[in-house]
């Protein structure tokens, strides 16, 4: 059973156009949630009880924060995972 409300819909303040929520959850190639989905679908129903519930604390605690990833850090960090893929 799908405990998401992935069907509920809204518009996107980033898109511009409306969007699933099932969209916002799974956002990303590597399945993260998009940094506004607390900003987003807090008025639609408690999105935070439900992402803490689904996501590891260490996430959550990053989502909470409503700061997007640091992009220098991840480009150095995907550097560093291509040298170390290409050495072995």
């Amino acid at each position: 059973m799908n405990d998401f409300p992935d069907d509920l819909e809204r518009r996107c303040p980033r898109l511009g156009s409306p969007v699933r929520f099932g969209y916002c959850r799974l956002l990303a190639a590597d399945g993260r949630v998009c940094p506004k989905i607390l900003d987003c679908w807090w008025e639609r129903f408690d999105v935070a009880a439900l992402m803490r519930r689904s996501l590891s604390e260490e996430d959550f605690a990053s989502l909470a924060e409503g700061r997007p990833p640091n992009k220098v850090a991840s480009l150095i960090d995907l550097i560093r995972q291509a040298r170390d893929r290409h050495r072995r």
